[in-house]
């Protein structure tokens, strides 16, 4: 039995030990990396990473007292703020009734229809644990309903860790891919094709050479995973078309634009119809949940009634559902998004304007309520220019900014998130710091 005595102010080797360093110390005798998901670890910065005591509205605050204004959100689902009191009610309330019950409960349904009503694509709705085990199901769906193997995603998207979809690009468009992590099996990947993002002439030349034979398109029609990487005109209506034209099913990864860059998602802003489509996120209000849906044809191909089998003890949990919905009122208020949007964009405006005025290559993206920088002249449109921007000026920048209290995604690769919360002061508090850290980076 491991037994930890951690004391503040505990002497580490540079010094005396944080309340975070010192549980940071005890988690990696616990748990790989000390944490359970890789970029918790602050590997891509340096340093080691806050542990959070608790958070509310637009600010979270660490275990040795420290505020920061927080632009993770729980990598998207706190886009109402941290512990909204009616978020928050709703759970309590059904936490009272019972925390589980692997049985069918009316607020699934009620979670189901809020979905199906603000997107109507989907006109069947299954609700799962996460956007990974979402996505694995979809693709198996797209299998089983289309009777193909072949998989077409893009560099710099993330679906979830399942094996068919950590998969590196081949030498073309045209070569299957390579396993992407160790203990995929090369066959897993050799069933899935990878283009680049925003390219829709290499799309059409790997739909030409294998049409036929592909079961999906899987896109994240605003990328989210390498940083917020908007959609080029024509590339989501060439996804659209070209499936379309060759019997394959288009799956539009949503776990992070769903209910955030619009209250339709992504395919509401850029008015593209899939056949799939993947949720999360928001749709659990910050507790673990995900969900796909799609056409009903398509749908019904689920076991029970089909015979693609999927399934999941704990789906449909009723504090993730009560969650969901509160959070789902929330969102569906007029005039959210505008607002959202409007904030966010000031903010990415004016941390370029900072960062001209400094002499630091910058551009910002953003897209609704999601948002990334690059330390690049920029534009910022494909996965290799996106790869070209400086990381280790970005690393620095990171620190700058959580030394002054601004928490942002501790990674160059990831996008950053504004809540209904953040108001004007905390956009001036975030300015205010970033002109500090620019001029940090130009010194």
């Amino acid at each position: 039995m491991l037994v930890f005595v951690v004391k503040c102010g505990a002497f580490g080797a540079g010094g005396v030990m944080s309340q975070s360093e010192a549980l940071f110390a005890q988690a990696q005798a616990l748990l790989p990396g000390g944490v359970n998901s890789p970029v918790r670890a602050f590997g891509r910065v340096g340093g080691t990473p806050p542990f959070i005591k608790c958070g509310k509205g637009a600010r979270v605050t660490d275990v040795d007292g420290k505020e920061y204004l927080d632009y993770v959100g729980s990598w998207g689902p706190m886009i109402v703020g941290h512990a909204h009191p009616q978020v928050v009610a709703a759970v309590q309330q059904a936490a009272a009734q019972g925390l589980s019950f692997g049985a069918p409960t009316e607020a699934e349904s009620q979670l189901a229809a809020a979905i199906i009503r603000h997107m109507p694509a989907l006109e069947r709705v299954r609700l799962v644990n996460s956007g990974t085990e979402a996505s694995m199901s979809a693709i198996r769906l797209a299998r089983g309903f289309t009777g193909r193997e072949l998989l077409v995603k893009f560099e710099g998207c993330y679906h979830g860790h399942c094996d068919s979809l950590l998969v590196k690009a081949g030498s073309g468009a045209l070569t299957l891919g390579e396993p992407d992590s160790l203990g995929v099996p090369a066959a897993f990947a050799q069933r899935t094709l990878t283009a680049e993002f925003n390219n829709a002439e290499q799309l059409r030349e790997l739909f030409a050479a294998k049409g036929g034979e592909i079961a999906a398109v899987i896109l994240e029609p605003v990328a989210g995973n390498m940083g917020c990487v908007p959609p080029a005109p024509g590339f989501l209506e060439a996804a659209r078309e070209l499936c379309t034209r060759d019997g394959a099913l288009l799956i539009l990864d949503e776990v992070m634009t769903g209910f955030r860059v619009a209250l339709g998602g992504a395919q509401a802003l850029y008015s593209i119809k899939p056949d799939l489509c993947i949720l999360g996120k928001i749709v659990g209000g910050g507790l673990p949940v995900g969900a796909f849906g799609g056409r009903q044809d398509i749908m019904e191909a689920l076991a029970p009634l089909g015979g693609v089998y999927q399934a999941g003890t704990l789906s449909g949990n009723p504090l993730a559902m009560a969650a969901g919905l509160a959070t789902l009122e929330l969102v569906a208020e007029p005039g959210f998004h505008e607002q959202l949007g409007w904030r966010t964009m000031r903010l990415t405006d004016e941390l370029c304007t900072l960062a001209l005025d400094a002499g630091v290559a910058f551009t910002a993206n953003q897209v609704g309520g999601m948002f990334s920088f690059f330390f690049s002249p920029g534009p910022v449109k494909t996965f290799a220019q996106v790869m070209n921007a400086d990381t280790a000026r970005f690393s620095r920048f990171f620190r700058a900014m959580l030394d002054a209290g601004v928490y942002l995604a501790p990674s160059p690769f990831e996008s950053g998130f504004v809540s209904a919360a953040h108001d004007d002061a905390d956009i001036d508090q975030t300015l205010e710091a970033a002109k500090g850290a620019f001029q940090q980076l130009a010194a």
